[in-house]
């Protein structure tokens, strides 16, 4: 996270709405020669989030028993050029939104796998509607219990939720507006017009 704590100001809940609304992220662990890293949809359950790996993955060979381990959600982020501020002897910089979910990679049991699977296409396909919702029962069950002997489930145990917003706080609030009206032009980043209006959202310095 960013060692500036005026971007890693944002509570708990908020960032971990934020990461249960991005739904995928890198989930990293340290691997005996080296970190092993796979990008992952999952879905967040109360206190842990609901993941499954293939399990050739590295990872899921790796994890036999409760491993400490961290889910890195990306959000939006954009390129900043110093012209922008409109203001002397600044630099360029990246604005971004990140949450850090730390915690424990834990297998499940093979039992587990359906309700797993079914929790995690449910929490997508929903957000589909009106799309008629997909579900399990529409495969040919012979063919879902081949591909479900592939994979393994697991649940990720939070203990920790660490967030940086970087969107230039730091600045003064005509500065911040002004960048944040040129990355929603900038094309260079990813949702860089969703970035601009969070930007702008901030309440101002000196509100009440």
């Amino acid at each position: 996270m960013h060692p500036n704590p005026i971007f890693r100001s944002t509570d708990t809940i908020t960032a971990l709405s934020f990461a249960s609304e991005v739904g995928f992220g890198m989930l990293a662990i340290n691997g005996t020669e080296s970190p092993l890293l796979a990008h992952i949809p999952f879905v967040i359950d109360g206190d842990k989030a609901l993941l499954h790996l293939i399990r050739s993955n590295p990872i899921a060979r790796a994890v036999k028993a409760p491993t400490n381990a961290l889910i890195a959600v990306s959000g939006p982020h954009s390129y900043v050029s110093p012209d922008w501020y409109e203001l002397e002897d600044q630099v360029p910089t990246w604005n971004y939104i990140a949450v850090h979910l730390v915690g424990k990679l834990v297998p499940e049991s093979d039992e587990r796998l359906s309700d797993i699977l079914d929790d995690l296409s449910d929490e997508f396909e929903t957000r589909l509607l009106p799309k008629q919702v997909w579900t399990a029962d529409k495969m040919d069950q012979s063919a879902r219990a081949k591909m479900m002997r592939m994979i393994q489930p697991f649940r990720f145990e939070i203990d920790d939720v660490r967030s940086t917003y970087k969107l230039n706080q730091n600045k003064p609030d005509t500065a911040r507006l002004a960048a944040a009206k040129q990355i929603g032009l900038s094309g260079i980043g990813s949702e860089v017009e969703r970035l601009s209006s969070i930007m702008q959202a901030i309440q101002p310095k000196d509100s009440s």
